[in-house]
């Protein structure tokens, strides 16, 4: 599996966990019981999908490892296995957080992202 995974998030849901230094998801995490995350290789459908002709979002980076017990990779609809956070994610975890910002075609402009 990835060590990097990655969070798409909207600002104001990641600057309120800035504030209170947890987040406990978005409302379809909070829907679901897990916090979703994507690999690289998966983001930019996760982009698509569900987030499309968003702006004002956020990409954030964590090094799965460092989750622990609570990381776990399951089967998505598809069958490709994606991690999932069964607990609040400290916001010290994060190594980086970027823009995710539209381009003028309406697709999301990605940094480079570790795939490692």
């Amino acid at each position: 599996m990835s060590s990097f995974i990655y969070k798409i998030v909207p600002q104001s849901l990641w600057r309120e966990a800035e504030r209170t230094g947890t987040f406990t998801g978005a409302p379809v995490d909070i829907a679901d019981g897990y916090i979703h995350f994507s690999t690289a290789a998966q983001v930019r459908e996760t982009a698509s999908k569900h987030f499309a002709g968003q702006d004002d979002l956020l990409l954030v980076a964590v090094h799965g490892v460092a989750l622990g017990d609570a990381l776990r990779w399951e089967p998505s609809r598809g069958g490709a296995l994606f991690p999932h956070l069964y607990t609040a994610l400290p916001v010290g975890a994060a190594l980086w957080v970027r823009p995710l910002p539209l381009a003028p075609d309406g697709q999301h402009l990605f940094p480079e992202l570790e795939t490692a």
